[in-house]
């Protein structure tokens, strides 16, 4: 079932992205050579505890945030998820478990993904960062990852339909002659982390649930240097593409109102 968010409840999501916004561009600035990601978890874990969020993403009131997938546990799999943070390395496409052992090195490409719950309310949001130089064929797959959220995120509207987001972003990226992973998608957000309705990457316009005011969904691509074909690991979260190539991934979780998409998670 779509759930509907209240204006009320859209501004505590908004303040909560802001934070959360806040918190990835922090971590973005400590990816480097030589960084393992479980120190990216542990400064994802201090900034959410802590509040360091700069001025600008705070709130007029005393709040108490929560990482929201730590402790997470997916229906189907063994044990809750372990991190506040998302670190996907090269062919990772998304759900990377960090580990102490997992040794970022010049020319990486890194998925960071975090969800916040702040005063109650989810939100999701995601950006592909480069570790030190990178090659041209990485860097032009993170922008057009990029912009490919942007596509999906101005095909939402009200009236539309769901088919509509994931027409748009794979006519966009055809072009580019890159994977596009199919089992994996974007979700409502709001109450829970995950929420209906689904949001695959790919479609057909005027197919799918039809978007509303009021809804708030989580808007995802992640595209591959080659097969769209991905393989769970046996941590049960990770994934990966079967042929080892590279893959990117932005997220924003975005309100539909009746003066268009809005986004959420930005500063």
């Amino acid at each position: 079932m779509i759930i509907i968010k209240t204006k009320e409840e859209i501004e505590i999501m908004r303040e909560g992205g802001r934070r959360l916004a806040a918190i990835l561009q922090n971590v973005k600035e400590k990816i480097k050579p030589g960084v393992s990601t479980k120190e990216l978890d542990d400064y994802t874990r201090e900034l959410i505890k802590d509040g360091e969020q700069p001025a600008s993403a705070q709130g007029s009131g005393e709040a108490k945030d929560e990482p929201a997938f730590l402790n997470y546990k997916p229906a189907g799999v063994k044990r809750p998820y372990p991190a506040a943070l998302c670190v996907s390395v090269n062919e990772e496409v998304v759900h990377g478990i960090p580990s102490p052992d997992r040794i970022l090195k010049e020319g990486d490409i890194v998925s960071i993904d975090c969800g916040l719950k702040h005063n109650g309310l989810f939100t999701d949001h995601a950006i592909t960062v480069p570790v030190g130089e990178i090659s041209k064929e990485a860097k032009k797959l993170i922008a057009v990852t990029e912009e490919a959220l942007y596509i999906g995120i101005k095909a939402a509207r009200v009236g539309g339909r769901i088919g509509d987001i994931g027409e748009a972003i794979e006519k966009f990226v055809a072009p580019h002659g890159y994977g596009i992973v199919r089992v994996l998608s974007g979700h409502g957000v709001g109450k829970k982390i995950h929420e209906d309705p689904y949001v695959p990457n790919y479609g057909e316009k005027g197919t799918g649930p039809k978007i509303v005011e009021g809804m708030t969904i989580a808007i995802e691509p992640m595209l591959t240097l080659g097969t769209d074909d991905v393989m769970l690991h046996s941590d049960e979260y990770t994934y990966s593409t079967t042929d080892k190539s590279l893959s990117a991934h932005f997220e924003h979780s975005i309100a539909i109102t009746e003066r268009g998409p809005q986004i959420l998670t930005k500063n």
